[in-house]
């Protein structure tokens, strides 16, 4: 099969605006391409460890958005609709006249492999680097190394809930507590607190991301503390743990809130991600009524990642 790739070239300003005429043509697979975080890399070195020079060399002034459609009857009409979409944008007093619409074909293999090219290994926190299972590392580092394929599961490491739950663990674990990591995904959490030092059990119940955790567990080599089991944690007879993690959605973490207290020790730490800006009230009313602490908020490109304890008021 061959797939219709939709390259748009515009401005950060655009960002939402075409995104969004993308999504309402249908179109897969959506990538943006920001090179202000090149040049920002570029210009704060001390914060990073390895950047890909390839980055450098295909600088562009502006974002690139790609998306992708399956090569049909209809294709030609969705096109039109974009770029008359696109076009209509001025009518809101946009500028958009540096904006341009390009139109490839390729193929499906080449399709599958695409968003690989732009998952590359990166520095998060004070301690990790998340490394593609795929790439390969040039130059030594010190950091604690998570190797991920994250197949059909979510977590690559580069979503903004996963960074905050990534940094909250560093700021919260001590080495040898138990972490439970619910919603697991591709395992990233769990893999990281076990880095951390920590005994962890990440578990899902969907039965994708149960198999693509546990080939991470392995990759990485961690197998002795981190442990990866298919189910729901509310529906399993388990040991209190010092630390739960959750990067889901803000209406499960709601509801698992008022469960939470038979799972977690005394004064243990609840990391809650997943939640968009307008639920945080909702979330922390939840967690405060099942006398929780809440110890501090992050909120990264409108996410949060909210920090609780256990035991206040009891």
């Amino acid at each position: 099969m061959k797939w219709i790739e939709v390259f748009v070239k515009t401005t950060s300003e655009f960002e939402e605006e075409v995104t969004n005429i993308l999504y309402e043509a249908n179109i897969q697979g959506i990538i943006i391409e920001d090179f202000q975080d090149v040049l920002d890399l570029e210009k704060n070195k001390n914060d990073w460890d390895i950047i890909d020079p390839d980055l450098l060399n295909n600088y562009y002034e502006g974002i690139i958005i790609k998306g992708y459609l399956e090569e049909e009857d209809d294709v030609e009409e969705k096109i039109d609709f974009i770029k008359e979409k696109i076009h209509g944008l001025p009518r809101y007093d946009l500028d958009i006249r540096d904006t341009e619409v390009e139109i490839n074909t390729i193929e499906e293999t080449d399709w599958n492999q695409e968003w690989k090219k732009h998952f590359k290994p990166f520095p998060v926190g004070k301690n990790f680097l998340i490394k593609p299972s795929w790439e390969e590392i040039d130059e030594d580092t010190e950091r604690k190394i998570i190797e991920i394929d994250p197949g059909m599961a979510f977590g690559t490491g580069t979503h903004a809930t996963t960074l905050m739950c990534l940094e909250a663990l560093e700021n919260y674990l001590k080495e040898d507590d138990l972490v439970y990591d619910i919603g697991t995904g591709s395992g990233i959490l769990a893999i990281a607190a076990g880095k951390l030092g920590a005994n962890s059990i990440g578990i899902d119940i969907d039965e994708d991301s149960v198999r693509t955790a546990k080939d991470n567990v392995k990759l990485n080599k961690c197998a002795d503390n981190v442990k990866i089991i298919k189910g729901n944690l509310l529906n399993k007879a388990m040991d209190k743990a010092d630390i739960i993690i959750s990067n889901i959605i803000a209406d499960a973490i709601i509801n698992m809130s008022g469960n939470l207290n038979k799972f977690l020790k005394d004064s243990g730490i609840f990391i809650a991600s997943g939640i968009l800006e307008n639920k945080k009230e909702e979330v922390v009313q939840a967690l405060k009524a099942n006398k929780f602490e809440i110890l501090e908020t992050s909120v990264m490109d409108e996410w949060l990642c909210i920090v609780a304890r256990k035991g206040i008021n009891e």
